[in-house]
């Protein structure tokens, strides 16, 4: 018999949709209140997970869920750093 690893499933923050956790873009608030995003995706912090597609961070801008989820005010610059993040993973 052979076992496979479980991945484990996330949510996305912009879609509500769920997917194994390697699909998405992981965002992380750290100690210092500081919100980056996370490549590696183990970084230390509060994470939120979003899809790679500009269409899920603009549902969850406009919804105020990443501000839900780290329960502080996301100011625009941190916004269009994921933008950038996006644009640039499909180039």
């Amino acid at each position: 018999m052979i076992f496979l690893k479980k991945v484990p499933q996330r949510t996305c923050i912009g879609c509500n949709t769920k997917k194994d956790k390697r699909d998405f873009i992981r965002i992380v608030k750290n100690k210092e209140n500081e919100i980056e995003v996370d490549k590696t995706g183990k970084m230390q912090g509060r994470g939120a997970y979003i899809c790679d597609n500009i269409d899920c961070l603009e549902k969850a801008i406009k919804s105020k869920r990443l501000e839900k989820s780290f329960e502080m005010q996301i100011s625009n610059e941190i916004y269009e750093k994921l933008r950038g993040v996006m644009i640039g993973n499909k180039e």
